[in-house]
């Protein structure tokens, strides 16, 4: 398992795409620096790589990002996870420093090319270092002091490198802002839970490492003895808690944004909720996000959390007071389900003061009465629930939000207790607690407690964010009472269905004793769940478009909210277009990494009202980059795109009257089409009225079957509710890339017809697609693109018809060597054999009579030439055969 986690090693993410970096390597003192190049609204950045001496014979390989501006500047500490190395967090330092902060990163001990052991971020190892990097920073010109020695600096870093941001904050008074990510407060607790071993993590931290021999001694020899008794003594814990944040928790007293993962079995949401109390009581300044993803997988919402990191460094280290830092608690949910890929669709939910994990608490009664069970020997079979490195990028424990269950549990090694029905929805978003009374034929008992969310009749068992809370009950013999607080979650409980307690005897992730055992257990108490009312749904809801975009939603939140940071101006709008749909001028964008090769270049043309305009070319001719740079999900490279005359820029105010429809619209199977359409437009905070939802329907013309669920939609009345969603709002420019894609031929036939209806209106579609015959009919305009360039654009009719491409017949198939010998022809352009013959295209010295004579005197047998009149005749001649 890489617990550097991909979707943190650059929590800002892609905000700019960088060009390669400049082949231009000098050496400087003890290391070398680079310039790399960059956009040409931003300024180049210069990386110096130095290996440090840290005094006790420790060698830390470090690279400092500035970029090439002259003053002081605050610096930001980067540090690394687990398993990883300075590398990992390089992205995230370059934008930083183009964004105007002296940026440091570091391979901590026994990572990368440093040397030393792993000390587990041991005060006297890592922390010190730290401190001595702090020194370093202090005397380098381009950062900015507070006074002599002190440098304005601000720390961020996922998983071990939060931790050393937390610890750093509380060893050392010169770090005044942190942004630690899914990390721990107190490592004991993460892997000695309520004094049970997390065996299989605790194993992927050591191996992930390289193995025990990479730790400091006593870090290791504590593992071994752990991991083969399989209970963690006082002197395990003893050492974690030594270093651990919590351990300098009163000395933390600088701001402090807490992001923390939902799908993560290793830190769950309980070590940032005892963060969070800890440096709020000492005055300190505290936001709190639960993220989607976390250690377990799942989506790390990569770009979001980079922008909100820079925008707390921008507030508490540049004292910009206009930076918005955002609500001070967030949450992640899932605001539907893409049928295509079954990925949630992410919201989020906010509150304007952290409600902890025990706000608004309803009980629930559970029936059951006293049960006995087994802890089996040898404790197998284990029952599961999260597995730890396996999650991948979608995470086993992202399936509960979309009603999917993974965990298992052995009959005979549990009891249950279950609530009656619940009715009206049910958000529970905190820790749950129940009391039980246990028993056990052994001394000690190893429990596993966990809240079940269950379908009516019992099925779809869905055990959220597949997380258990493990405990150890002392002296069991006689009977004791214990209160179980069960797992921070956030999860929506549907009315109807039923909330089981669950408590079993094993469990994968832990060590359970091997000693057969029987364990008796009964209910206390009601079941308590918190449901956190101060927190609002979609309080800051995503732009309509990005909802028309379910395949890119991420890649369009992550460019709205980069987009906010920028300090470009954006380019007044152009009166003389205001009319005007799109227009296109010298629009070009590089493929990435390379100088030379273009996805889309020079491309310069417009649409006017009411036109329906095919974009055509082969695969590669760039129609997409087009499109994704027309709906601000890229930045071209040169050129600009004007949509009613505003200049379009991720996020732009003028796409809220662009539509769009990609491939693959997705939609809840369960509620009707008019359903689906609802529930998206209320999740664009728009007002109802604004919908025109019955003149989309009327458009889209689906009639009875809006009120069917649309599970049994066929293909072509799904893809004409997409396009329906698409033109909700009524957009003045809608944009479908390939929207009879697989159609019959009735329901191509029904799809022309949509778009020619809404294009009668006065409105404007640009569509993309490659069935040329269906353009042909379906279209007014055409713009046809081969290699990134604009080929030929106008009418349709004049495109077919154009004078300057011949059909020229012949009764048999024409020789390839032939036809390279007509296209080599004074006056020819291009020409391509088809069934019939060949189409030549003439360039401005050609003519008809010329090139019959040519054709005599290469004795290809002419039965008749004339001008052509398929599209597809055109486009083959046009972009030469390309496709």
């Amino acid at each position: 398992m890489d617990l550097r986690l991909p979707g943190l090693r650059a929590l800002r993410g892609p905000r700019r795409l960088f060009a390669a970096a400049a082949a231009v390597v000098v050496i400087a003192g003890a290391g070398t620096w680079t310039v790399a190049s960059a956009d040409d609204d931003a300024p180049a950045v210069r990386r110096a790589d130095r290996v440090m001496d840290m005094g006790d014979g420790v060698r830390v390989d470090t690279s400092y990002f500035t970029a090439a501006e002259s003053g002081r500047r605050p610096a930001v500490l980067l540090a690394h996870g687990f398993g990883g190395s300075k590398d990992d967090v390089r992205q995230q330092a370059e934008n930083l420093a183009r964004d105007g902060y002296a940026v440091l990163t570091w391979s901590a001990r026994g990572f990368g090319k440093s040397t030393g052991k792993v000390g587990l971020n041991d005060p006297k190892g890592e922390v010190a270092d730290v401190s001595r990097l702090l020194d370093w920073l202090a005397k380098q010109p381009q950062v900015e002091l507070d006074r002599t020695g002190d440098p304005r600096v601000g720390m961020a870093g996922g998983s071990y490198g939060g931790a050393i941001s937390l610890l750093a904050a509380g060893h050392d008074d010169r770090v005044d802002a942190i942004a630690p990510a899914i990390t721990y407060w107190n490592l004991a607790d993460a892997l000695f839970p309520n004094g049970v071993f997390k065996k299989l993590w605790a194993g992927i931290f050591v191996n992930s490492a390289g193995g025990c021999e990479k730790f400091e001694k006593p870090v290791c020899e504590m593992y071994d003895r752990v991991a083969e008794s399989g209970v963690p003594d006082a002197q395990a814990r003893s050492m974690l808690e030594e270093r651990s944040p919590s351990a300098v928790g009163d000395r933390i007293k600088v701001p402090t944004l807490l992001m923390q993962g939902q799908s993560d079995s290793l830190f769950p949401l309980g070590q940032a909720d005892r963060a969070a109390k800890a440096i709020k009581a000492n005055g300190a300044p505290v936001d709190v996000d639960w993220i989607s993803g976390g250690h377990d997988g799942g989506d790390m919402e990569t770009g979001r959390i980079q922008a909100r990191v820079q925008s707390w460094f921008d507030r508490y280290l540049k004292d910009d007071k206009g930076a918005e830092t955002g609500p001070a608690f967030r949450v992640t949910r899932t605001g539907g389900v893409d049928s295509t890929d079954g990925r949630a669709l992410l919201r989020g939910a906010s509150a304007d003061s952290y409600p902890g994990l025990e706000s608004g608490p309803k009980s629930f009664r559970l029936s059951g009465g006293e049960q006995s069970f087994a802890n089996p020997a040898g404790a197998s079979p284990p029952a599961v629930s999260a597995l730890p490195g396996l999650g991948g990028t979608g995470g086993l424990s992202q399936l509960s939000s979309l009603g999917v269950g993974v965990s298992l549990d052995f009959p005979g090694q549990f009891a249950a207790f279950e609530s009656a029905p619940v009715t009206g929805d049910l958000r529970i978003t905190g820790s749950p607690k129940a009391t039980v009374h246990v028993k056990s034929t052994s001394e000690d008992a190893v429990l596993f407690a966990k809240v079940y969310d269950v379908g009516p009749g019992g099925r779809q068992q869905v055990l959220p964010s597949q997380l258990v809370t493990p405990l150890r009950v002392e002296d069991a013999e006689a009977g004791k009472d214990v209160t179980i607080t069960l797992p921070a979650i956030d999860h929506d409980i549907e009315s109807g269905h039923r909330l089981r307690l669950v408590v079993s005897s094993t469990d994968l992730g832990y060590a359970s004793p091997l000693s057969p055992a029987t364990y008796t257990v009964s209910l206390k108490g009601d079941l308590t769940v918190p449901t956190a009312p101060g927190v609002d749904t979609a309080a800051a809801p995503l732009p309509a478009w990005v909802w028309w975009l379910p395949l890119a939603g991420a890649g369009v939140a992550l460019a709205l909210l980069l987009t906010a940071r920028r300090r470009t101006a954006t380019p007044a709008p152009d009166p003389a277009l205001a009319e005007v749909p799109l227009q296109i001028t010298d629009l070009s964008k590089r493929y990435a990494g390379s100088q030379d090769r273009y996805a889309v270049r020079d491309l310069s043309f417009r649409v006017e009202k009411g036109q329906v305009l095919g974009l055509l070319g082969p695969n590669g001719a760039g129609k997409t980059t087009t499109l994704r740079m027309l709906m601000g999900l890229i930045k071209p490279d040169a050129g600009e795109i004007r949509v009613f005359g505003h200049a379009i820029r991720p996020g732009a105010p003028v796409l809220s009257r662009v539509g769009a429809f990609v491939e693959g619209a997705g939609f809840l199977p369960h509620l009707s089409g008019r359903e689906n359409l609802e529930l998206y437009w209320q999740a664009t905070g728009r007002p109802a009225a604004d919908a025109h939802l019955d003149e989309a329907l009327e458009i889209a013309g689906l009639g009875d079957a809006l009120a069917r669920a649309v599970r049994t939609y066929s293909q072509g009345m799904r893809q004409r509710l997409a396009i329906a969603q698409a033109m909700l709002g009524l957009p003045d420019l809608l944009i479908l890339d390939e929207p009879t894609n697989g159609l019959d031929p009735p329901q191509i036939r029904e799809m022309r017809q949509v778009m020619i209806r809404y294009a009668a209106a006065g409105r404007t579609v640009i569509v993309s697609s490659h069935l040329l015959a269906e353009v042909e009919q379906s279209c007014t305009h055409l713009v046809v693109m081969d290699r990134g360039r604009l080929v030929q654009a106008g009418p349709v009719s004049e495109i077919i018809g154009s004078g300057d491409t011949l059909l020229v017949g012949t009764p048999a198939a024409v020789e390839e060597p032939v036809v390279d010998k007509v296209a080599a022809l004074p006056g020819v352009a291009s020409a391509v054999r088809t069934d019939d013959g060949l189409l030549v295209r003439l360039d401005a010295d050609g003519s008809a009579t010329r090139l019959v004579a040519e054709l005599v005197r290469l004795e290809v047998p002419v039965q008749s030439v004339g001008p052509h009149r398929r599209l597809e005749d055109a486009f083959l001649t046009l972009i030469g055969g390309s496709a």
